[in-house]
């Protein structure tokens, strides 16, 4: 699972919590894309570009695990789907 480390507390009691990252391929990395959506009158607002993922059940070292993982490495046969 992709997650993203970070400390919180209070100053002397710090501990690390893991926050899961939802838009992100397992295997690959592959996360969202970010741009601008330009409107007819040329007015831009943020706006992002999700991957295609997939929560399918995979092998990983023999054993079934679910797994996020985009359609690209799906169709590249990167993940090895459990049955």
């Amino acid at each position: 699972m992709a997650s993203i480390p970070r400390q919180r507390g209070v100053a002397g009691n710090l501990e690390t919590e893991e926050i899961i990252v939802a838009a992100v391929c397992d295997v690959c990395g592959k996360g969202p894309g970010f741009g601008k959506s330009v409107s007819h009158s040329h007015v831009r607002t943020n706006r992002r570009w999700n991957p295609n993922i997939q929560r399918v059940r995979a092998l990983v070292n023999g054993t079934p695990k679910r797994l996020n993982v985009c359609t690209k490495c799906l169709k590249s046969d990167k993940v090895t789907r459990a049955i």
